[in-house]
């Protein structure tokens, strides 16, 4: 009560619907469905009938039902320029079987305007060819893509094509079908990434740009208020396509892209910036009654974890894993050709092995085991580590036995690939399909698989249904909340149905 009257007793909410008023400090919800999430807020009323300010929203899931059968979660990421060189759509995760099999899926990405420091969206522009141009990223974006690209009856989810005159089409609107097909999957927009992370820094440095650029992000995104461009947007047309947010900062605190803004104070400002999203997700909650989902892509390697990442909650002080639902941990990317032979071109290495293998000759010896075990030492609960496991392999040429099949042997750069945005990399139905004469090995001691095609050929390393199958196993007796993949248009079902049995 806010004055001297007392309470009477209190309106409790179930989103904007009134539900009950008790004279008690307890209330047991009833009629709910199984797998749902429910937000709910309480109003105190006092002896002369006047109510106080409402509660803050407390969020919660039923058990059972809804989702996955063994609770673990099942996130793909989708990525926005797939529609392009891949031809991997919206519809290929329903062909496919993924849709069917995910519990979450990642929209990649959006950008973050360098003016403004808000969501970007609403412009066509390619980033420039050059990975390492510190403005590589600027001011870029796909709309077309997003939401303005019509899809013919044979792209669309539905088998219904777009039509010149709709306000939102593209990828967009493929995820609102695909969403009324499944409407147990929840999409997050993915706002960041590799080259989308120069200005993170700069959103997460005050209290007002942190607020300004949430704002910003649950209007476009959440609320659809799209950018007007070639006849397509406009406000609320994508209200209900998206669940939530998914930050991929790469990295705070530490080096990333060419040119990202880092500072000292990241750390401590990623912690702040996740407690606003979550504010104001929570505070819609109140108005809407739905829950939203906020995530995060982080770190393998413990020093960047160490640099931008507060796992451990003290003296009442949230962590940031504190307003997240959970983190998609990279459990891949620990070696690579990189873009134009920039990172490790002249020595193999396994990109995702889950063991150390004694005879890593890097100083930092990745594996996920370790990866893993640095966010539970810390304090992380282990239902929010997701678990990431690559859909794809990277390589490298001109790559000498040594007697070891190639493993840690001394290389001549990248393989041929097939991505133009990277340097020595393949989607696993592509390196399986077009890489010849590769013979696959599976590394029982620290669980990685890996191919080479003989004496100064090439030398691949991935994950397949082997390394899934034990990953998964490793993982579900470590208590982890489940996988998280990239990204989708590398299978085109072995690996899902892997997944699927590994957590089953």
């Amino acid at each position: 009560a806010t004055d001297d009257k007392g309470v009477k007793d209190y309106d409790v909410y179930r989103g904007p619907t009134k539900v009950a008023t008790v004279a008690k400090l307890a209330y047991t919800d009833t009629g709910l469905s199984a797998g749902t999430d429910y937000t709910y807020t309480v109003v105190a009323r006092d002896t002369a009938d006047q109510t106080g300010p409402a509660s803050a929203a407390l969020n919660v899931r039923t058990t059972g039902g809804g989702g996955q059968p063994s609770g673990y979660a099942r996130v793909g990421y989708f990525v926005q320029w797939g529609i392009y060189g891949r031809g991997y759509t919206v519809k290929s995760l329903d062909t496919t079987g993924a849709a069917a099999r995910l519990t979450h899926l990642n929209y990649s990405f959006s950008n973050i305007d360098p003016v403004n420091l808000t969501c970007l969206n609403g412009v066509t522009k390619a980033t420039t060819p050059n990975p390492q141009d510190p403005g590589q990223g600027d001011g870029a974006g796909d709309s077309w893509a997003d939401y303005e690209k019509g899809f013919g009856a044979g792209e669309s989810v539905d088998g219904v094509g777009d039509t010149w005159d709709q306000p939102l089409a593209g990828n967009f609107n493929q995820l609102k079908k695909l969403k009324a097909k499944y409407p147990k999957l929840k999409i997050n927009i993915s706002v960041g990434g590799w080259t989308y992370s120069k200005y993170f820094s700069d959103v997460a440095r005050t209290d007002a740009s942190r607020q300004k650029f949430v704002k910003s992000c649950i209007d476009m995104y959440i609320k659809g208020n799209l950018p007007t461009t070639n006849g397509r947007g406009g406000t609320g047309v994508a209200a209900g396509i998206f669940d939530g947010f998914d930050i991929d900062w790469e990295w705070p605190g530490s080096e990333g892209h060419a040119g990202n803004h880092v500072s000292k104070d990241d750390k401590a400002n990623n912690t702040l910036l996740f407690a606003e999203f979550r504010r104001q997700l929570d505070a819609l909650s109140g108005t809407t009654g739905k829950k939203y989902l906020l995530t995060a892509f982080t770190p393998a390697d413990p020093a960047k974890i160490e640099a931008g990442w507060d796992i451990t909650t003290k003296d009442g002080t949230p962590s940031v894993l504190d307003s997240m639902d959970f983190a998609n941990v990279q459990g891949y990317d620990f070696h690579g050709s990189g873009s134009d032979n920039s990172w490790e071109p002249n020595r193999t290495g396994h990109q995702g092995n889950l063991h150390p293998d004694p005879k890593d000759p890097y100083t930092t010896k990745f594996s996920v085991e370790k990866t893993v075990q640095t966010y539970l030492d810390a304090g992380a609960d282990p239902r929010k580590v997701v678990l990431g496991l690559a859909f794809y392999g990277r390589g490298w040429q001109q790559v000498a036995d040594g007697g070891e099949h190639g493993v840690w042997q001394s290389a001549g750069g990248a393989a041929a690939g097939q991505f133009p945005e990277e340097a020595g990399t393949r989607g696993y139905d592509n390196l399986r399909a077009s890489v010849a004469n590769l013979t696959v090995y599976h590394d029982e001691q620290t669980v990685a698989t890996y191919g080479y095609t003989g004496g100064g050929g090439q030398w691949w390393t991935f994950d397949d249904a082997w390394s899934i199958g034990k990953k998964t196993a490793w993982l579900r007796a470590k208590g982890l909340g489940g996988v998280m993949i990239w990204e989708m248009s590398g299978d085109s079902g072995t690996l899902m149905t892997a997944v699927d049995s590994g957590l089953r």
